[in-house]
């Protein structure tokens, strides 16, 4: 029975490899006959365009990395409430407000929109075939070297936009609509919509609303380009440029930007100020597909798909000093299980995206280990101490920072020897203390030393807004002098769902054996 049914089967086997190949052969044949022909250099530029293409900026996008805490951003929650930490801290941009609608006549056309906060009060625009005219934007060059521009007033760096510093190619039946003449330019965005959508709020110099009040619309045969960016492109203004926390602000705007606007790939960074560069650019770099400055370019560039980063200030990591946000972190995980109005892991995602900008990983436990001189099986902890250093940080700094901790080198040495002396009073684990000399490390270096540090102790200064970056497990040990007793780190560890620990002193001197108490006392807390 069994031989007669082989035959059989090896014929049935047979048939279905044969025609499994002749499918094989017709999909390939038909996709290789029917492929079109190689794309013109700029298939999406209209026709009625006038321009000389030309493209200086790299075509090499990088892409999105997998990120634990990554939870989606778009489409934005239905019926998101106002003031929830997904508003906050996510996108909480669900109020579409289109200043220039595409034609249909024209798929392919200029448009223009932003997508309103009411949670933030901030708005993130986007265009596409945004032209931008360097000439018409008052402020330096920008990207110089520190020591070529010493003493330059900050004034200068600011832009100032004059009428038409940007502008949209408008079709006719658009104009129409919008009650401009044919052949006649149009101010795009009037003043009542940019106190409704673009608020000046307590921003004294809002360079952003500066920015989108230039726009003006203008008819398609005026419309001239000489260079084209094809790749999506972040425009931002910066103000505490030098400074750690508020330059945090403006990447984690960034990074929401193109979130929010669903961009495939990271983006390119247009900088429109005029500051020279900081050791900063170096993660800018990281997290994004490359930086250029706005003064860089010599003559009218046109962005294929131009987003409009809102001002570091417009975040929830600022606004949040002086305004409660009920927000604490937790796990995507358990959020995507369980969606919590009053809990985030957004900054744990950004703090993941930075980590794998730098080629780290983003695993959800960092793991002690023991030296390789040691013979103890007993972990080790690394216990970070950021200091805080004198450098010259912008062209108005005289390289000296304000001491927050005056015996700050006392209570680090004395940590210094309490570790070397088999640190007394802990059985279960060694320690490893780094001396976080930040101002003299790259970037990458002080982001290794976040990721891979159990505590991170020090005075309240910029540098403590590395804590962005930590890992799930990381505690935060804050010496806190009597003038600076500011929410900053505290509430960064609140909204990573981080272990915090405040010192709080009664003037600008600490106790080097009350630190050292603390300190045993938190190591115990982790199993030592």
């Amino acid at each position: 029975m069994m031989s007669k049914r082989n035959p059989r089967i090896l014929k049935i086997i047979l048939y279905m490899l044969l025609l499994n190949s002749l499918f094989l052969c017709i999909y390939f044949a038909f996709h290789s006959s029917s492929s079109p022909e190689p794309p013109p250099h700029h298939p999406h530029l209209p026709s009625r365009f006038r321009v000389s293409v030309t493209n200086n900026q790299s075509s090499i996008q990088k892409p999105w990395p997998i990120l634990p805490s990554y939870l989606p951003w778009t489409p934005p929650q239905k019926d998101l409430p106002t003031r929830s930490c997904e508003g906050y801290f996510g996108n909480g941009f669900t109020k579409r407000v289109d200043f220039l609608k595409p034609t249909t006549a024209v798929s392919e056309g200029s448009w223009f929109r932003c997508f309103y906060s009411e949670t933030l009060e901030s708005s993130i625009c986007e265009g596409r075939n945004l032209r931008m005219v360097p000439d018409r934007i008052a402020m330096s060059k920008g990207g110089e070297k520190l020591e070529e521009v010493m003493g330059r007033n900050e004034e200068v760096e600011l832009p100032e936009f004059r009428e038409g510093a940007f502008e949209v190619a408008e079709d006719k039946r658009n104009r129409l609509i919008g009650g401009g003449g044919g052949g006649v330019s149009r101010r795009l965005v009037s003043d009542e919509m940019l106190n409704e959508y673009i608020q000046e709020g307590g921003i004294g110099r809002h360079t952003m609303r500066g920015l989108v009040g230039s726009i003006r619309a203008v008819a398609t045969d005026d419309f001239v380009c000489e260079e084209w960016v094809e790749e999506p492109t972040l425009l931002v203004t910066r103000f505490e440029y030098a400074n750690m926390f508020h330059t945090v602000t403006d990447w984690y705007s960034a990074y929401v930007s193109s979130r929010v606007t669903g961009l495939p790939n990271r983006p390119h960074v247009v900088f429109i100020d005029g500051h020279c560069t900081t050791q900063l650019e170096e993660t800018w770099n990281a997290l994004f597909s490359g930086i250029r400055y706005a003064k860089n370019f010599t003559k009218p560039v046109c962005f294929r798909h131009a987003v409009l980063s809102p001002l570091g200030y417009e975040t929830a990591l600022f606004k949040g000093l002086s305004g409660e946000i009920d927000c604490n972190g937790e796990s995507a995980h358990n959020l995507w299980q369980n969606p919590d109005n009053k809990k985030t892991a957004r900054l744990s995602e950004f703090g993941e995206m930075i980590r794998s900008s730098f080629g780290f990983p983003v695993n959800r436990h960092r793991s002690t280990e023991k030296p390789l001189s040691s013979s103890s099986s007993s972990p080790v902890h690394n216990v970070l101490f950021v200091r805080r250093e004198d450098y010259l940080a912008h062209p108005r700094h005289g390289g000296k920072v304000q001491s927050r901790l005056i015996n700050e080198e006392e209570v680090f040495e004395s940590l210094r020897q309490w570790v070397a002396s088999g640190s007394t009073g802990l059985t279960k684990c060694g320690i490893n203390l780094v001396n976080g000399l930040f101002a003299h490390m790259s970037m990458k270096d002080q982001v290794k030393a976040i990721q891979d540090a159990s505590v991170i102790i020090g005075a309240h200064g910029a540098g403590l807004t590395h804590i962005v970056s930590a890992t799930p497990n990381t505690t935060i040990f804050e010496i806190i002098s009597v003038e600076f007793r500011r929410p900053h780190f505290e509430l960064i560890a609140k909204w990573k769902g981080l272990e915090y620990h405040p010192m709080h002193l009664a003037n600008s001197r600490a106790d080097p054996t009350a630190v050292t108490e603390k300190l045993k006392e938190i190591m115990k807390n982790l199993g030592c």
